[in-house]
């Protein structure tokens, strides 16, 4: 088995084409043709299907996938070990909520770019429910994830920072004025929401559904900015973390619900492969990142009061 089979086993199993297959890995559709079938051949199954155009993985093929991830991904930790000694550089791939690193990990970032220039910082889109097994094949260092606990014996994990969740509607919404709101009072109102694999998300969803709880309608959105707009334009209710709202809050665009239900807040943690090689440049990142998410007042807007759109400090003694 040579690495160059793995390599277009890989692609070839992306792409699900010869054609893009061929042209990923430089060479011609003949020879990947070939490089699959000897590696068929000594694995002794077929490990695609080919009908016609349409080519899909086989049950083996499925379940040689993770362990040719595994194994290439083993080899670049490898070769990145021996090439970057002990200086942190090179590739570095992290996945994080939108939330996260649009409002948590810009002065993160700011401070270890300053520090290590010489490494490549790549961001990957976070999908909770794909995420451990691109952390298990390799395609990711670095995940940070939301989750109230975390169990997972594959990874380690530190946990950072507590995310306030609110319920937040524009100023005018009718529950803006009350002194406390229950999940009941969310029955037959207009929900905007995350889906449904987030966390928080799937927080609100047990609370509704062990009280019976039925909104009018559910809005799903892959954007927290998204739902943020539209709250603002008031199309509806949102349950968003405090650190995204909190610049609309302070101008009165957004107020937080005095929200008396169980807390929907949720902890995030930073997580990675257990087995991983920790490179030089992850091991800052973590060191980094370990104090890098302290609240101050435009971090944490949980200090604001709901509904009032106020810091404690423009508050009249």
């Amino acid at each position: 088995m040579e690495v160059r089979q793995l390599q277009i086993f890989r692609t070839l199993a992306e792409e699900l084409n010869f054609t893009r297959t061929a042209e990923k890995v430089h060479t011609v559709q003949s020879n990947v043709t070939a490089q699959i079938k000897a590696l068929e051949d000594e694995l002794g199954i077929p490990l695609f299907d080919r009908m016609g155009r349409r080519v899909t993985l086989t049950d083996a093929g499925r379940r040689f996938q993770p362990f040719a991830e595994q194994a290439l991904a083993a080899m670049q930790q490898g070769e990145q070990a021996i090439r970057t000694g002990s200086v942190p550089s090179g590739p570095l791939r992290i996945s994080a909520p939108e939330s996260v690193l649009t409002y948590r990990l810009p002065q993160v970032l700011r401070a270890f770019r300053n520090h290590f220039p010489h490494v490549d910082l790549i961001f990957r889109p976070h999908f909770s429910d794909t995420m451990d097994a691109e952390l298990e094949a390799g395609k990711l260092d670095i995940a940070i994830g939301m989750c109230d606990t975390f169990s997972n014996p594959a990874h380690k994990s530190i946990r950072l920072h507590t995310e306030k969740i609110l319920v937040v509607g524009e100023a005018r919404h009718p529950l803006a004025q009350q002194k406390n709101v229950k999940p009941t009072d969310l029955a037959g109102q207009t929900l905007l929401l995350t889906e449904t694999g987030c966390a928080y998300r799937a927080k609100l969803d047990r609370v509704l559904s062990l009280q019976n709880v039925r909104p009018r309608n559910i809005t799903e959105f892959s954007s927290v900015e998204a739902i943020k707009e539209c709250v603002s334009m008031g199309m509806g209710l949102g349950v968003l973390p405090a650190i995204v709202v909190w610049r609309e809050m302070r101008q009165n665009q957004i107020v937080a619900l005095r929200w008396s239900g169980p807390s929907l807040d949720i902890t995030t943690h930073v997580i990675w492969h257990k087995d991983k090689w920790i490179s030089p440049a992850m091991a800052a990142f973590l060191e980094l990142i370990k104090g890098g998410l302290d609240d101050d007042e435009r971090a944490a807007p949980d200090r604001l009061s709901t509904t009032s759109g106020q810091s404690p400090k423009h508050h009249k003694k």
